[in-house]
């Protein structure tokens, strides 16, 4: 069973349009954070900060592909598991 302390920080996660917007753009495929934020018109650094976030939950994971960080969804997470497990 899930801690509601945990749920909480998973719901609080994806209760924001920016972060929503950034999930289903990476629903596409890996981006970069200027990628990311070019779509979805958001400045850099508040991208950046939305990106860490959906990251320290589990939602998006980062890997360094030469100069660029790349971003992409982490569906096997526990916190994807969880929003299906608790929405259906």
């Amino acid at each position: 069973m899930v801690s509601d302390r945990e749920l909480e920080k998973v719901y609080k996660a994806v209760a924001n349009r920016r972060r929503i917007a950034i999930l289903r753009y990476l629903k596409s495929g890996s981006a970069t954070v200027g990628e990311v934020a070019k779509a979805i018109k958001l400045s850099l650094k508040s991208t950046s900060h939305h990106l860490q976030l959906l990251s320290s939950t589990g939602f998006v994971v980062s890997e360094q592909h030469g100069l660029y960080m790349h971003y992409t969804l982490n569906l096997k997470s526990d916190s994807f598991r969880i929003v299906r497990s608790e929405i259906l």
